[in-house]
Parts: C-alpha cells; sequence; structure tokens
C-alpha cells in the first residue's frame, strides 16, 4: 500500500518505522525544526530525523501537500499537531491514532492529561480524520492500563506498541472495518506550560506524584534551594522524592540531596 505518514514527535517513530517495513511510504510530513537547548540550535523533529535515516521524502509544512506528485492510497496521522484541510482529507482515506477513550481527552496532551487525572487506564484509537479536532469515527479501540508510577513517556511506549499491533491488524483489511460515532460528551486538554510544574505543597501526595510524573518533573523550593523534582514514589500514603535536580547541578539520589543540607529542618516550598 502506498502511504503518507504525518507525525513529530518520538514515540511516532517505532510505529511508523514499522509502516515503512510492509508499505511504500512516498511522503512523510513533520513539524519544522525548533530551537532546542541552551545554545537554541534549530533541530529536525524526531519523525523527520527517522525519515531521512531511511532516505524518505520529507515534508516540514502542510503546505507543500499539493506538491506530492503521487496519490497514496492512505494518509496515517499520528501526534502530528497540524489542522488538516479538505485538500488533504479529500485525497485519500486518512486515518488517525489518538491515545485516549475517546471522545475523552480530545487536544493536545491526552496523555499527561490522563496521568495528572490519576486516571487508571486509557484507551488507543484508530479514527477518521475530520476537519474537526479528534471527533471523527473509531475503527478500532484498544485499551491499555496506566500503573501508579508509569510516566508520560513509558505511557507513551505502550501507546506505541499497541499503534503499531492496531495499524497492523487494520491494514490487512482496512475495508471490513465500519467507523463507530464517539459516543458521550467530549473533553478536551491543552497544552501544559512550564508554570504547570509548580508545585503546590497544599495538593495532596497522590496529586504531587501524578503532576510529577505526567509533566517530569515538580518545580519547588527546599531550603531556599531552587530544585526539581524528578521522580517520587508513593509510599504510606506519602510522597517520598526519589531523585531531584538542584539548579545548576546534576540529577541526584535524595538522600545525596539530603546529606548537603547537613541535618538541617528540610522546608517544602521555602
Amino acid at each position: 500500500m502506498k502511504l503518507i505518514l504525518m507525525g513529530t514527535n518520538d514515540f511516532v517513530v517505532p510505529v511508523f518505522d514499522s509502516l515503512a517495513n510492509k508499505h511504500d511510504i512516498i511522503a512523510v510530513f513533520t513539524r519544522a525544526p525548533k530551537p532546542m537547548g541552551r545554545k537554541h540550535i534549530l533541530t529536525p523533529s524526531p519523525v523527520h530525523q527517522w525519515a531521512e535515516k531511511r532516505g524518505l521524502n520529507v515534508h516540514t509544512s502542510i503546505k507543500e501537500f499539493d506538491s506530492v506528485s503521487e496519490k497514496p492510497d492512505m494518509i496515517v496521522v499520528f501526534s502530528y499537531g497540524v489542522i488538516l484541510r479538505d485538500n488533504v482529507l479529500n485525497t485519500a482515506p486518512c486515518i488517525n491514532i489518538h491515545p485516549s477513550s475517546l471522545p475523552k481527552y480530545r487536544g493536545p496532551s491526552p496523555i499527561r492529561t490522563a496521568i495528572l487525572n490519576g486516571d487508571k487506564d486509557m484507551d488507543v484509537c484508530l479514527m477518521a480524520m475530520t476537519a474537526e479536532m479528534d471527533a471523527g469515527d473509531i475503527y478500532m479501540r484498544k485499551n491499555i492500563v496506566i500503573e501508579e508510577n508509569d510516566t508520560n513517556e513509558t505511557v507513551e511506549e505502550k501507546v506505541s506498541n499497541v499503534a503499531i499491533a492496531i495499524l497492523d491488524e487494520y491494514m490487512q483489511n482496512p475495508n471490513s472495518y465500519i467507523a463507530q460515532p464517539q459516543i458521550g460528551e467530549p473533553t478536551f486538554t491543552r497544552k501544559f506550560i512550564g508554570d504547570d510544574e509548580i508545585i503546590d505543597w497544599n495538593k495532596t501526595p497522590l496529586q504531587i506524584h501524578n503532576q510529577i510524573r505526567a509533566l517530569g518533573c515538580g518545580r519547588t523550593k527546599i531550603n531556599g534551594i531552587d530544585v526539581k523534582i524528578l521522580e517520587t514514589k508513593i509510599e504510606d500514603n506519602e510522597l517520598r522524592i526519589v531523585k531531584i535536580q538542584p539548579a545548576g547541578k546534576n540529577p541526584m539520589d535524595w538522600k545525596s540531596f539530603i546529606n548537603g543540607l547537613h541535618g538541617a529542618e528540610i522546608k517544602y516550598g521555602e
């Protein structure tokens, strides 16, 4: 089958790689390079880098879609982050992988939102693309469990594995699947910003734990030191810090950080 792939993030790469091993990829669309790191070096997306390594035709603007000379049999979209117009949607069947129990958590951050809210599981949906965001009918959905200490990265890996299996099954006979409309009132996610990482110590231990594992860190002060809390766990209904990074230093375990306080009373948020 001739496919056009559209995606950006790193957890998309194993899924696209699996498709590329079985199908003819005529073009890949991804987001434009962004400044990264302290030096703001312009860096291609993970999907862009993967496509170049495989020698595939890469486009970094959806405005270039009409320049693709060969017509695809199908367009596969996964974590692309770009609204598609009729010139794309009407070219070929257009399907999308969305990691949430649709219509719950439409939008840009379904995995982080699910973890932040303490959800115990979520669906990975294969759906028809429409002009309205994440509103298409569902061809298939598979459930995955979110464990207590799962992070955004570990859930993304689970989603990738399920997406590979779903697409492999679907591609064998697409015409045998009848899309079903989404049922229920939709909810929507948003993009998270730096301030979302700030810890409110009035929240419960579980809420703070969920915040850190969803967003990758929580920012606060401990004994007047600016720190990022990188990893936590819940023991006996209390929050235990596992890994921490003081400002200007490398990540360290909690015991090493405590030793550096030389026996001072620990003050959180101060």
